[in-house]
């Protein structure tokens, strides 16, 4: 049976985190690529030849659908006319399987991804089709650093294999060194033609000048990108020592709460906040809207409408009540008493 391999290039690769990243829900696509069989025969002395056969999907574009369930069924039956439409011009024989990005979740198909993935096969009459999974999870806390991880899947007989995922331009991170070959032929024309034109290119311990100041600049880069991390580090520390700092103390403030609740059954005390009473009264002691007025039992305004005690209450409503009742005799009307007055005064003075 033939080795299944996934083969893709960084750009394909990075094209798909990139589009995980900014995007605020879960992604789902068509995969576009060509799939084929590679033979492999190996001779050596004990087996004059070995075949081995290897199974390569070659990746090779991805589009994206615009939302979720764009070309299946809540069941999980395909619609073609979707999937023409999310394919535009490419060539429906181009699919070789499509992809799934989720968060927070475990590298493994769920029950409704196997089941779209083999009602695809059927659709698009493939039965070599792929299924990738990207998935993304936080490393620290703060949410600074993420990490993806992927995967891709084939069924064989109905069972869901995972089968390795090789990136082209992924290979050994050591440098490529440059160096000069000796010149096949030694002509007058050509030493001094290479004499001439060597100290532009050549410093002058033989090496390229292009490639010693790429070496310099990246050694620059290393050592800052370096110290970015270690600035990013720290700052990952202080923030983690925050955090924790500030849940001890919601835990002591939630804990003080709990002792001075009252107990089951009995209602909380009203606590007034005498401060805040002085303090509106200073500033609003003139606004008609802070004045309150007390009333009589007949409904009737009390003069003095702040009184802070029982007996200033009485006298109030005492002076209120002196008001509403009838006038003396002898206080309705002074002028006339007066007028009343004065004839017995004269009558006096003439009988003098």
């Amino acid at each position: 049976m033939a080795e299944p391999t996934v083969r893709m290039s960084g750009i394909v690769l990075a094209s798909l985190m990139f589009q995980h990243v900014n995007s605020s829900s879960d992604v789902e696509g068509l995969i576009l690529g060509e799939s084929k069989f590679e033979e492999q025969i190996t001779i050596s002395d004990s087996q004059t030849d070995h075949i081995h056969i290897e199974e390569i999907y070659h990746v090779q574009k991805h589009i994206g659908c615009h939302k979720l369930n764009d070309f299946y069924s809540s069941v999980g039956d395909v619609n073609m006319d979707a999937v023409q439409k999310i394919l535009a011009d490419n060539k429906q024989e181009n699919v070789i399987g499509w992809y799934r990005q989720r968060r927070n979740t475990e590298q493994q198909m769920t029950f409704r991804e196997k089941l779209i993935h083999e009602k695809l096969k059927s659709a698009l009459s493939n039965p070599h089709m792929i299924f990738m999974l990207l998935t993304t999870s936080k490393l620290t806390p703060p949410g600074s650093t993420h990490r993806m991880e992927y995967a891709a899947f084939v069924s064989r007989s109905r069972r869901f294999v995972n089968i390795p995922v090789l990136v082209n331009n992924l290979g050994l991170l050591d440098q490529l060194s440059y160096w000069k070959v000796s010149a096949p032929c030694s002509a007058v024309g050509f030493n001094l033609t290479m004499k001439k034109h060597s100290s532009r290119f050549f410093s002058s311990n033989g090496g390229l000048r292009e490639v010693s100041e790429v070496n310099d600049m990246n050694e620059s880069l290393q050592t800052e990108l370096q110290k970015a991390c270690r600035d990013v580090e720290e700052s990952e520390r202080l923030v983690e020592s925050l955090q924790a700092e500030v849940s001890s103390l919601r835990k002591k403030l939630s804990e003080k709460k709990r002792s001075e609740a009252p107990p089951d059954g009995e209602p909380p005390e009203e606590k007034n906040n005498l401060l805040l009473h002085q303090a509106v009264r200073t500033l609003f002691s003139c606004s008609p809207l802070f004045h309150t007025q007390t009333l009589t039992l007949d409904g009737f305004p009390v003069a003095n409408g702040c009184c802070s005690s029982e007996q200033e209450v009485s006298a109030a409503i005492h002076a209120q009540e002196n008001r509403m009742s009838p006038p003396h005799p002898s206080r309705t009307n002074p002028r006339k008493r007066q007028r009343d007055v004065q004839p017995r005064r004269q009558k006096k003075r003439r009988k003098s």
